[in-house]
């Protein structure tokens, strides 16, 4: 069965996890922990009568390869996700310029058309107090409206009135450009949620095996270690090499 058919068998299941129950997987690569369940699904195998004699569900083992599954292909939607909002991030940068560069051209000539008229001089000078981005792109349309409400002062000028509907354009185009950069976009959030509850669901059987497997094996050091992470081991044994004194970090073993 492929990444994508494990997904799909478990994507209902991994979407009724709710928010108070995720976990991320912050001290361990997800790769890493995908492989280390994979391995425990093989390890346990031969100790399947002495782990289902002490309660354990053995279908928790035998969902083991899906839910590793399942969780490979949403960690590969959710870089996908990353990619094209980073992507749309560096275009939204590159035009940023050309943004600020409108703006200030179109109040440079608006400046000169109205200089007698303190009234709309006021209205442009509100219009470009703003700092952020955001409030660019309304100035952008706010400088379109204002120049087509007084196309006679402009006309004095010989004022190009195309930049008024590049203007307008530029407008609606950046903000929908801000919104493919932003992190809160619909489908990076929802990508990166069903990562992580994919995750929760996998670290829930892992966890479960895990715990029979050290109960069981407590007096057993040959099999115990098959039920611990061998990542998090030897993190913590390159710890220890480099800090001979002092309190061990708590660490959790996932």
């Amino acid at each position: 069965m492929c990444y994508s058919e494990d997904y799909n068998k478990k994507i209902e299941v991994i979407k009724t996890i709710t928010d108070d129950q995720i976990k991320t997987p912050n001290s361990i690569p997800l790769g890493i922990y995908i492989q280390e369940a994979e391995e425990l699904y093989h390890w346990c195998q031969d100790d399947k009568d002495k782990l289902t004699s002490k309660g354990l569900d053995w279908k928790a083992v035998e969902d083991l390869p899906v839910r590793c599954g399942a969780l490979r292909e949403a960690e590969s939607k959710w870089h996908r996700a990353k990619f094209l909002r980073r992507e749309a991030e560096n275009i939204w940068v590159l035009e940023l310029s050309k943004g600020y560069d409108l703006r200030n051209e179109i109040a440079h000539h608006f400046y000169y058309a109205f200089q007698d008229d303190t009234s709309l001089l006021r209205k442009v000078k509100n219009f470009l107090e703003g700092t952020t981005h955001a409030e660019m792109i309304q100035c952008l349309n706010n400088l379109s409206v204002l120049g087509r409400d007084n196309q006679e002062l402009l006309r004095k000028i010989g004022f190009d009135f195309t930049l008024l509907d590049l203007a307008a354009q530029k407008s609606d185009e950046f903000s929908t450009k801000k919104a493919d950069a932003s992190f809160d976009r619909e489908d990076y959030l929802e990508a990166k949620k069903i990562r992580h509850q994919a995750f929760t669901h996998l670290k829930e059987a892992v966890d479960l095996v895990r715990g029979y497997g050290r109960y069981v094996f407590w007096k057993d050091a040959a099999r115990f270690k098959g039920y611990r992470s061998k990542h998090l081991r030897k993190k913590r044994m390159r710890w220890k090499r480099s800090n001979e004194s002092g309190p061990e970090p708590v660490t959790t073993d996932i």
